[in-house]
């Protein structure tokens, strides 16, 4: 695949516009002091919509647009187990458990499990889940990311890994809560779209010239 320079274009301008934005809604009112609150919980200003986008955005990416789908081909939908089992989770500690959260205040699991146990028991899973994030998930995501603009656009991995890390860390360190979730709410529109166009444009070079139905018919 040839990318043109018009391309270029678009992606640079998206990006810019994606860091301005959370440059811009995480920007520090006068007089204000911000808290550990803003940080972490924008300060509770978000509305539901936003935090659904957000919860949408952040659990879509590489890994879902390369990894589950190259391995659905190869294996089935097997590899979608586990997003359905989280699916009817999710349900039910919004039904139960939701309510009792927002009652005690917790924000958190670590927190949860300190109320529950002690900060010993909260200090081991925050450590744990730090040490998978950084070490299982980043590192794939990333990873994927970079083989996308590797494929693409001919950027080296290292340099698309670096790249990748830096354009989250740009906003997201700096505004906190606030700021991912409303670029999330403009990327999780490109996301459900482009992955709409991705999965037609995919059956529809599967199914040859019979087209979109006979691909999703022989898939």
């Amino acid at each position: 695949m040839q990318f043109s320079g018009l391309d270029y274009i678009v992606f640079a301008t998206y990006a810019v516009a994606i860091v301005a934005l959370g440059l811009w809604v995480s920007r520090r009112k006068e007089g204000h002091e911000r808290t550990s609150t803003d940080y972490f919980l924008a300060g509770k200003s978000l509305p539901f919509w936003a935090i659904g986008a957000s919860l949408i955005a952040s659990n879509i990416s590489a890994e879902q647009f390369i990894g589950m789908s190259g391995s659905g081909f190869r294996v089935g939908l097997a590899i979608a187990t586990y997003e359905w089992m989280a699916a009817v989770t999710l349900l039910v500690i919004a039904w139960f458990f939701l309510p009792i959260y927002l009652e005690k205040g917790i924000f958190t699991m670590p927190q949860f499990l300190e109320k529950r146990y002690d900060s010993r028991v909260r200090t081991l899973l925050a450590v744990f889940w730090l040490l998978v994030y950084v070490f299982v998930n980043l590192t794939s995501v990333l990873y994927l990311g970079a083989l996308a603009l590797n494929g693409i656009m001919g950027i080296s991995l290292t340099a698309g890994i670096i790249g990748l890390a830096l354009f989250a860390t740009v906003y997201s360190v700096y505004g906190g809560l606030q700021a991912v979730a409303w670029t999330d709410v403009v990327q999780v529109v490109v996301l459900v779209g482009g992955g709409l166009l991705t999965t037609w444009l995919a059956l529809d070079a599967y199914g040859g010239d019979a087209g979109v139905v006979a691909g999703f018919s022989q898939l």
